[in-house]
């Protein structure tokens, strides 16, 4: 098998096995921290975009 096969089968299987533990186990966030995260969320994926238009763009 091709490397490049075998990484992307192993991100998978990681992947199915990682998100029900963390959904299981994770924290609970109350409403009051989770309007805190969101405030950051928007601004950051500004940034991120720009930064990728910048990158594309040179």
């Amino acid at each position: 098998m091709p490397p490049v096969l075998i990484l992307l089968l192993s991100l998978f299987v990681a992947l199915i096995v990682l998100v029900p533990l963390i959904e299981k186990f994770g924290p609970r966030f109350s409403p009051e921290q989770l309007s805190r995260y969101q405030k950051f969320i928007w601004p950051l994926l500004m940034i991120l975009l720009v930064t990728q238009l910048i990158y594309t763009l040179i």
